[in-house]
C-alpha cells in the first residue's frame, strides 16, 4: 500500500470531533460533503449538498456575493441532511492556478539514525526553494509531497525514517497557488462563517479518489475535465510528481454549440448532455434533432439539423483540450514516468466516445474514473479494509471526483504531507502563524 493511501485507513484526527467536511467550488457547481466516523472508526457520508455555481469563472472567484450565496446554499443543504453544523472545510483550488515544481535537497548524517527532526529539516530546506512568483504574482505554498529518497546512493527508498547512513537526499514536489486567487477564495468562504482548514490542489484530490494503487505505483496521468478548467496530475511510485491545468472545460464546448447553432446556452448544454458525442458515426447523419433558436419560444420555429452538426462542433474542442494536455505532458519531461495509462474524470468525461478520442490523441490506455475510494464499499486489495461509504448514485459519478477526494484529505489532512511540521498550508490561519513561529525558533 503506497504512502498516499496508507493513512486513509488509519483513525483520523479532526478539529470538529468525528465530523469532517469538504467543499468543492467549481465553475458549474458547488458541492459539500459531510462525513462522520462510526463506532468502528470507519467514515460514512452523512450529508450532501450541491448547488449551481454563481460567481466563478475558470476556477477563479469573479463575484464574491454570488459565490457566498452558492456556498451558503450548498453547505446549508448538507448540514440539514447530516443534522450537523460545520465550521471548517477543506476546499479545492483549480489546476490552472497552480505552479508545480520538483526540488532536490540533501542532508549529511555522518552515520547516525534518521530522525523526524531530520525529515523536518529536509522539508524546510525544500520549501525555501519554492518559486516566489508566477508571471509576476506571489505564490502560496500548498503541498510539499515526497517524490523519492536516496540514502548513500541507494534509490527507491519510500520512508527513510529510522534508517542509518551518511547522506540523505530527497526530491520533493512543491505545489503552489497564486496568492491573490487563493486568498480571495478563502475570503469568500470565510464570509459564509466557515474557516478554510486547508486548500488542496484539485488534481491531487481527484487522483486520491479515482486512482487504484497500481496506477499510482506504475505511472498514470489523471485528467479531470470540469466545466471551466481541466486539471492534470501525474502519479508515479505512489506519489503525485507533477500537476498542471488548462483554462478550458465543458462550458467552452457548450458556448461553441450555442454560437455555432445560434441557440441559447441552456439549450446548448441540454443538447450536449442528451445528444453529444466525441466521435462521429454513420447514424449521426440520419438522426435529426431540434435546435431552438435564440429569441424564438414556439417549437415550430426550431431548426431541424442532423446530429452530426452538433458532434462536429464538440469534437474539435475536445481535440484541442487533449492536444493541449499532450503538449503539457511533453513539456513536463515526465512522459516516461507517466506511463501509458490515463484516467479521465470530471463531468465532461461522461461524453460518449471521449475515452477513444483521448486514447488516440494521447497514445495511452484510457479508462473513465469514478471516486472508487468513497462511492461504494470498495475493498482495498492490499489492506482488506473498507473505504468511505454513503454516497448516492447521483453523487458518486465522475462529476464529484474532486469533492470525494477533498473529503478523503479532510479525514487525515496530515497524511498528504508527511512530516508536515514545516508546511505552511495546514491548520488555517492560526496554524500557519504557529508554523511561522516554529520556523523562526
Amino acid at each position: 500500500m503506497n504512502r498516499l493511501t496508507q493513512w486513509l485507513f488509519d483513525k483520523p484526527s479532526s478539529s470538529q470531533g468525528d465530523v469532517f467536511a469538504a467543499l468543492d467550488i467549481g465553475t458549474s457547481k458547488i458541492a459539500c460533503f459531510i462525513a462522520r466516523l462510526d463506532d468502528q472508526s470507519q467514515p460514512h457520508v452523512i450529508g450532501i449538498g450541491h448547488q449551481l455555481s454563481e460567481g466563478v469563472r475558470g476556477g477563479l472567484v469573479a463575484d464574491m456575493e454570488a459565490v457566498q450565496r452558492s456556498v451558503s446554499a450548498a453547505v446549508a443543504t448538507a448540514e440539514q441532511m447530516a443534522g450537523e453544523d460545520i465550521d471548517r472545510v477543506i476546499v479545492n483550488i483549480a489546476g490552472p492556478q497552480l505552479l508545480s515544481q520538483t526540488v532536490g535537497v540533501a542532508l549529511p548524517l555522518n552515520g547516525r539514525e534518521i530522525t523526524s527532526n531530520d525529515m523536518d529539516r529536509l522539508i524546510a530546506q525544500a520549501q525555501t526553494m519554492a518559486t516566489e512568483d508566477m508571471d509576476g504574482h506571489t505564490m502560496e505554498l500548498l503541498h510539499t509531497l515526497p517524490v523519492q529518497y536516496t540514502l548513500d546512493g541507494q534509490r527507491g527508498i519510500r520512508e527513510p525514517l529510522g534508517m542509518i547512513g551518511n547522506a540523505l537526499q530527497a526530491d520533493y514536489h512543491l505545489i503552489s497557488a497564486a496568492f491573490g486567487p487563493a486568498r480571495t477564495l478563502e475570503t469568500a468562504v470565510a464570509r459564509c462563517h466557515l474557516e478554510v482548514e486547508r486548500l488542496v490542489a484539485s488534481p491531487l484530490a481527484s487522483g486520491l479518489a479515482c486512482l487504484v494503487e497500481d496506477e499510482m505505483d506504475l505511472g498514470c496521468t489523471l485528467i479531470d475535465i470540469g466545466a471551466g478548467t481541466t486539471s492534470i496530475g501525474i502519479f508515479f511510485d505512489g506519489h503525485m510528481i507533477f500537476s498542471d491545468g488548462i483554462p478550458i472545460g465543458g462550458l467552452h464546448i457548450s458556448n461553441d454549440i450555442a454560437r455555432g447553432l445560434t441557440t441559447t446556452f441552456a439549450h446548448a448544454e441540454r443538447m450536449k448532455t442528451l445528444y453529444g458525442s466525441s466521435i462521429l458515426s454513420p447514424m449521426d447523419e440520419r438522426e435529426i434533432i431540434d435546435v431552438p433558436q435564440v429569441g424564438e419560444e414556439a417549437p415550430e420555429f426550431a431548426n431541424h439539423l442532423p446530429k452530426s452538426h452538433l458532434i462536429r462542433i464538440i469534437q474539435p474542442r475536445l481535440e484541442e483540450i487533449f492536444e493541449m494536455i499532450r503538449a503539457r505532458l511533453a513539456k513536463s519531461g515526465l512522459s516516461e514516468m507517466a506511463g501509458r495509462r490515463a484516467v479521465l474524470t470530471g463531468g465532461t468525461s461522461q461524453l460518449p466516445g471521449i475515452r477513444d478520442l483521448a486514447g488516440r490523441i494521447l497514445d495511452k490506455q484510457v479508462r473513465l474514473g469514478r471516486p472508487l475510494r468513497i462511492s461504494r464499499p470498495y475493498q482495498n486489495q492490499r489492506s482488506n479494509k473498507p473505504t468511505l461509504t454513503g454516497l448516492a448514485e447521483s453523487t458518486s459519478g465522475p462529476a464529484f471526483a474532486t469533492t470525494a477526494g477533498l473529503l478523503i484529505t479532510a479525514l487525515q489532512p496530515e497524511g498528504l504531507d508527511p512530516h508536515i511540521g514545516y508546511d505552511l498550508a495546514g491548520g488555517g490561519l492560526m496554524g500557519r502563524l504557529g508554523q511561522w513561529m516554529k520556523q523562526g525558533l
